[in-house]
């Protein structure tokens, strides 16, 4: 399909897309009769049925005070909102891996994606338009950091539906959950996520008995090493536990997409920061675990020879309510 073929396709789809939203708006006849029916107030209703929304990639008009049919062009956000009890009807997925499930969704909340029927929108990083037009979402919820920042599709997924996008790596899963219940008219359940989350903090916090020594938040990439920073939503979560977190080594290290939560450093750059820290991995196989540390580089650390080695899970290079939690429960198991 030629680059003129495409334009076309993509007009039809918007064509299509806009005729859905002013059924929706008009609810499948004129705005003023269907608005006027009942108390002669339609235009005071249809204000009070939708509210203007600004998020990371600007601002959006029309977002349904109580959207009924929510598509996440993120599976990141996607845990997020099924946290809040959002009505997400489908998710974009990522090719199946240790961290997924069969269908490509996050292990720590693909149970409570199947309880509500979530479907697969696509898989693959770069939205489907199609496939999410098809979908019919008054609601689309997507990322504007990240694999799946969707932030140069923004125009054409609003074509569909009122798209909100928000970033992800330089914010607290808290902080992000209480932004979206506020957006979506969730403030209630956002407070109540958030409660048990932070009654379950402190009830381990009193449990457990933390290290002296601080802990390097690491995961490992073979040539060099990932070092999460006490501003990273895993650092906040084990800062709020009582753990001094090892801030990264000094200079810039390499980042991916502007991302404040992490660097990346050589493996001797980070041993030689490290010194005496405990070392907390995220997102490993306990065999990779094994292998990292038996490097030369690593092996004669003081952590690894005293086992002060903690597997944090697979699932806590993105941290939500699901992931947080497991990570607590393996910080419990841990040092309780």
């Amino acid at each position: 399909m030629n680059g003129r073929q495409l334009r076309a396709r993509f007009r039809g789809v918007a064509a299509v897309a806009a005729g859905l939203l002013a059924l929706t708006a008009c609810g499948g006849g004129d705005g003023g009769d269907a608005g006027a029916k009942g108390d002669g107030n339609g235009e005071g209703k249809a204000a009070a049925a939708a509210r203007t929304v600004k998020h990371d990639a600007g601002t959006t008009e029309k977002v349904p005070a109580q959207p009924k049919r929510i598509v996440s062009v993120s599976v990141t956000m996607t845990g997020h909102l099924l946290a809040l009890d959002a009505p997400v009807i489908a998710s974009q997925a990522t090719p199946p891996s240790v961290i997924t499930d069969k269908q490509g969704f996050f292990t720590q909340w693909s149970d409570a994606a199947a309880k509500n029927s979530v479907k697969v929108a696509y898989q693959g990083f770069e939205p489907d338009v199609e496939k999410v037009l098809a979908l019919k979402p008054d609601l689309i919820v997507g990322a504007s950091s990240g694999a799946e920042n969707a932030e140069k599709f923004y125009d054409k997924l609003s074509a569909v539906a009122p798209t909100l996008l928000y970033r992800h790596d330089d914010v607290s899963w808290q902080d992000l959950t209480a932004r979206l219940g506020k957006d979506l008219g969730l403030e209630k359940r956002a407070s109540e996520v958030v409660a048990a989350h932070d009654k379950r903090v402190g009830e381990v916090k009193a449990a457990i008995t933390v290290p002296k020594q601080s802990a390097a938040l690491v995961r490992d990439n073979q040539s060099a090493m990932t070092v999460f920073t006490p501003e990273s939503a895993q650092g906040r979560l084990l800062t709020s536990l009582g753990f001094t977190v090892l801030e990264p080594p000094a200079g810039k290290g390499q980042t991916q997409g502007g991302r404040s939560d992490f660097a990346e450093f050589s493996q001797e750059k980070v041993a030689d920061t490290a010194k005496d820290s405990s070392l907390l991995f995220v997102s490993h196989t306990p065999e990779e675990i094994t292998a990292a540390t038996a490097r030369p580089v690593w092996k004669d650390l003081a952590a690894v020879k005293d086992k002060r080695v903690y597997d944090l899970g697979l699932d806590t290079f993105r941290l939500d309510y699901y992931s947080a939690g497991n990570l607590i429960d393996k910080i419990e198991k841990a040092f309780g």
